[in-house]
């Protein structure tokens, strides 16, 4: 039987070094907590506000995040493999480093937010709003982009092999010449030196 623990206040606690599994967190006030090197296995956060909050070296394998709210959060170098985020608000959320490979991130709104040098290999991304966010030398390599918006978004150094031109909105996004001809490429165009 898994454990639950429900309507806590957490606001600063610091989890260092800590591991939980198969626990179901609900209706938790982690405002302006800090985990390190904490790890949560196949746990369960449900209307958890994570508001200011910092995660350095921290792992969410296989963790399923609902109705949570993720505002001026930070994580660093965390891994995230396989965790689902289901109706949750992010806002000016910021990820550096880390592997965040198969998460499911489907119709999030990440508009604002910024993800730089993060593996998100096979990521489900499906519908994602990503106008005007940042994706800086993010793996995307297998990730589901159908229906995207990454209208505005900065996506230079990324890998952009996933991007299928024709189902993803890319008006005014950033990228170098390299990754332009990929998505030319994609498009049909033949692309030769002149």
């Amino acid at each position: 039987m898994a454990d639950h623990i429900r309507d806590e206040d957490w606001d600063g606690r610091e989890l260092v070094d800590v591991t939980y599994e198969r626990t179901v967190f609900s209706d938790v006030d982690m405002t302006d907590s800090r985990t390190e090197r904490a790890t949560f296995t196949e746990c369960s956060f449900r209307k958890v506000r994570f508001n200011a909050s910092t995660h350095r070296g921290s792992a969410f394998v296989n963790c399923t995040f609902s109705q949570c709210t993720f505002f001026d959060t930070t994580f660093t170098d965390c891994k995230v493999i396989g965790s689902t985020f289901e109706r949750c608000r992010f806002t000016t959320l910021t990820v550096t480093g880390g592997d965040w490979s198969f998460v499911g991130l489907a119709s999030a709104d990440l508009r604002g937010s910024s993800f730089s040098e993060v593996r998100l290999r096979e990521a489900d991304l499906t519908g994602m709003r990503g106008e005007g966010a940042h994706f800086r030398d993010v793996d995307l390599s297998g990730a589901t982009l159908q229906s995207a918006d990454l209208t505005g978004a900065d996506l230079r150094g990324s890998d952009l092999s996933s991007i299928h031109p024709f189902t993803v909105k890319l008006l005014n996004a950033k990228m170098g010449w390299q990754q332009a001809v990929q998505i030319a490429q994609a498009l049909g165009i033949d692309v030769v030196p002149e």
